[in-house]
C-alpha cells in the first residue's frame, strides 16, 4: 500500500508515522494517519503471514509426528498455563499500558526520559517475571492436576514434566513484547513483528533435534488415542517442548540489534516507585483484569475439554488456523495503529483519532469477513492437505474443521477487538476494557459447559463417544468474541461522541454480500472437484483446496469493486499509482 514516492515504514520517523501534520507527499493531512496506519499495517501483515506460515508448519509437525491424542493433548495443557501468563503480564497488559506512557514522553518531555523509562521497565519487567518463572515451576505439579482432570495419571505427570521446562518461556517473551513495543513507537514495525517467525523456525528445528537425540533416533505410536504411548514417543514430545523454549529465546534475541540501533541501551536501574513506571502499572493494574478474564475463559475450555480424548489437540489445530487471519489482519492492523492512536490522544486529537479507528476497523472487516467464509467453507480441503498424514487421520480432519467452522463465526469480531481494546488505552481508559472482559466470563463459563453438554449428544459413534462436545466449546468463544465487539464498539462510541457507524456499516453490509457470493463459488468449486477425483493423492487435495480458494479470491474481488467497497478501491488505487510510476 506505499505510494509510489515513498520509502517504506522502516525508514519513517516516528513524528511522520503519528503526527497529522507531517508531509506525507500530496496527501492531505487530515489522511496521513489513515495512510500511515495503512502502510504499517501491510509491513505488519506481510511479516506476520511469514510467521503464521511457519506456525502451520509447526502444527504439521505436531500433527504428523504426534498426532492428536495423548502427546499433544498433554502438550497443549503444558503450554497453555505459560502462554496464558505471557500473555497476562507482557503481550495483553504491558505493551498497551508502555506504548501510550513511552509515547507521552516522547511527546510531553525528551527522549532521555522515555529511554530512560524503557530501561527501568525492561528491569522491572525481568525480575517479575523471573520470580512468577520460579513459583510456577514449582507449583506445577500441583496446578496442572487441576485442569487436566480428565486425564489420566500417566499424561498428567507428563503434562506437568513439559510445563516446567517452558515456564521460562514467559520471562523470554514478556522480554520480547516490550521490546516489540519501544520499536513499534519508534515506527520499526517489521523486524518485531517476524520475531514470531523466529520463534517458529528455532522451535522447529531444535525441537526436532531433540526430540531425535532424547528418543534415541525414532519413536513408535499406536493410532490408537487412549493407548500409553512409550518412553522414547514421551522423550520425543520432550525434545519439543525444549524447542519451544529455545523458540521464546529467539524471538528476544532477533529485535537486539534494531534495538540499540533506535537508541535503546541496557541501564542497571531499578525502582518500583518511579513516577514513570508507576504510571505503567497503573495502566497495567485494569489491564491484567481484564486480560485475566479472557484467560479465565481459556482455562475454562482447558477444563470443559479435558476429559475428551483428543479434545483439546482439535481445539488447538483449529485455533492455529484461526490465528492466521486475526494475527496477519487484526493484531497486524492493531500493531500499526496503537502507536498513531496513542499520539492522535495524546495531542487531543479527537476528530482524527475517530477517522483513523473507524477506517481501521472497516479494514479489518474488509480482510476477516471473506477469510472467516473461506475457512467454514473449505475447512475440510485445508485441514487435510496441511495435517492429515502420519498420526493424523482423516476422522481428526473433520473434528478439526467442525471445531474451525465454530471459531469462524467469530472470526471478525475477535480481530476487531485487537484494534478497539487498545484504543481505550491510547486514551488513558484501562478500565472498559476491564469491565467488558469480566462480563464476558459470566457469558463465557455457562455458554463453554452447555453448548459442550447440548452438542456432546449430537453425533455419538463409537469413534466419537463425546459427539461433537469440543465443538460447543468453540462455539462459545466466537459467541463471547462478538458480544466483546459489540460492547466494545458502544462504549467507545459512548466515549467520543460517535464513531462513524454509518460508514462502518454500509462497508460491512457491501463485504458481506460479496463474501456470501464468494463462499458459493467456493462451496460449488470443492465439492464439484471433490466428486472428480475419486482418489485423494497429495497432489489432488492440493487441487481441492487451492482451486477454490483462487476462485473465491477472485470472485471476492469482482465483487467488491462492483459493489464499490472502499477499501478496495484504495488498494487498486495505490496498485496504480504504483504502476504507472514505472
Amino acid at each position: 500500500m506505499n505510494s509510489s514516492e515513498r520509502e517504506p515504514v522502516e525508514s519513517e520517523t516516528p513524528e511522520q508515522l503519528g503526527d497529522p501534520t507531517a508531509p506525507q507527499d500530496s496527501v492531505a493531512p487530515e489522511e496521513a494517519p489513515q495512510r500511515s496506519v495503512a502502510r504499517s499495517a501491510s509491513i505488519v501483515s506481510i511479516a506476520v503471514m511469514f510467521s503464521r506460515v511457519l506456525g502451520l508448519v509447526r502444527e504439521t509437525v505436531f500433527a504428523r509426528f504426534f498426532g492428536a491424542g495423548f502427546l499433544y493433548d498433554a502438550f497443549v495443557v503444558a503450554f497453555k498455563i505459560p502462554n496464558i501468563l505471557r500473555d497476562l503480564f507482557a503481550e495483553g497488559a504491558l505493551s498497551a499500558a508502555f506504548v501510550k506512557v513511552f509515547t507521552d514522553y516522547q511527546v510531553r518531555k525528551s527522549e532521555i526520559e522515555a529511554w530512560r523509562l524503557a530501561a527501568l521497565i525492561f528491569n522491572v519487567l525481568a525480575v517479575v517475571m523471573s520470580v512468577i518463572t520460579i513459583i510456577g515451576i514449582l507449583l506445577a505439579p500441583y496446578i496442572v492436576p487441576l485442569l487436566a482432570r480428565g486425564f489420566p495419571p500417566e499424561k498428567a505427570a507428563l503434562a506437568v514434566t513439559l510445563t516446567q521446562i517452558m515456564f521460562p518461556f514467559i520471562l523470554l517473551v514478556a522480554l520480547a513484547a516490550l521490546a516489540m513495543g519501544v520499536l513499534n513507537t519508534k515506527g520499526k514495525f517489521g523486524i518485531p513483528a517476524s520475531a514470531s517467525t523466529a520463534f517458529n523456525i528455532a522451535s522447529i528445528i531444535f525441537g526436532l533435534g531433540f526430540a531425535y537425540w532424547l528418543s534415541g533416533g525414532s519413536w513408535e505410536m499406536s493410532f490408537d488415542k487412549n493407548a500409553l504411548p512409550s518412553e522414547a514417543a514421551q522423550w520425543a514430545i520432550t525434545g519439543m517442548a525444549i524447542g519451544t523454549l529455545i523458540g521464546g529465546g529467539a524471538q528476544l534475541l532477533i529485535q537486539v540489534p534494531s534495538l540499540y540501533k533506535v537508541g535503546f541501551r541496557f541501564s542497571p536501574i531499578l525502582s518500583f516507585v518511579d513516577p514513570g513506571v508507576k504510571r505503567v502499572m497503573r495502566l497495567m493494574g485494569p489491564a491484567i483484569i481484564g486480560t485475566s478474564a479472557v484467560q479465565v475463559k481459556v482455562l475454562v475450555d482447558v477444563f470443559v475439554v479435558s476429559g475428551i480424548e483428543g479434545g483439546q489437540s482439535w481445539l488447538s489445530f483449529a485455533f492455529r488456523f484461526m490465528q492466521f487471519p486475526i494475527g496477519v489482519f487484526g493484531v497486524a492492523i492493531g500493531t500499526a495503529a496503537i502507536p498513531a492512536l496513542s499520539r492522535l490522544a495524546s495531542e487531543e486529537n479527537i476528530a482524527k483519532f475517530r477517522t483513523t479507528l473507524s477506517d481501521a476497523m472497516k479494514l479489518v472487516f474488509l480482510l476477516t469477513v471473506p477469510a472467516a467464509c473461506g475457512l467454514v467453507v473449505l475447512g475440510t480441503p485445508i485441514i487435510s492437505l496441511i495435517y492429515e498424514g502420519g498420526r493424523f487421520t482423516s476422522f481428526d480432519t473433520n473434528m478439526t474443521a467442525w471445531a474451525l467452522a465454530a471459531y469462524s463465526i467469530g472470526l471478525a469480531g475477535y480481530a476487531a477487538i485487537k484494534v478497539l481494546s487498545p484504543s481505550f488505552y491510547a486514551l488513558d481508559d484501562a478500565k472498559t476494557p476491564m469491565y467488558v472482559s469480566i462480563a464476558s466470563v459470566l457469558v463465557h463459563a455457562p455458554a463453554s459447559f452447555g453448548l459442550m453438554y447440548l452438542l456432546s449428544g449430537v453425533g455419538v459413534t463409537p469413534e466419537r463417544p463425546n459427539g461433537f462436545g469440543h465443538v460447543g466449546v468453540a462455539l462459545a468463544t466466537s459467541t463471547v468474541a462478538l458480544v466483546n465487539f459489540f460492547a466494545l464498539t458502544l462504549l467507545m462510541r459512548r466515549k467520543i461522541g460517535r464513531l462513524n457507524g454509518r460508514d462502518i456499516a454500509g462497508s460491512f453490509v457491501k463485504i458481506v454480500l460479496a463474501a456470501a457470493v464468494m463462499s458459493a463459488v467456493c462451496y460449488f468449486g470443492y465439492h464439484y472437484l471433490a466428486g472428480y477425483f475419486p482418489v485423494k493423492s497429495f497432489f489432488v487435495r492440493l487441487i481441492e483446496a487451492f482451486v477454490p480458494i483462487g476462485l473465491g479470491g477472485l470472485t471476492f474481488l469482482v465483487m467488491a469493486k462492483l459493489l464499490k467497497v472502499g477499501e478496495i478501491e484504495q488498494v487498486v488505487n495505490a496498485v496504480r499509482r504504483k504502476l504507472a510510476s514505472r
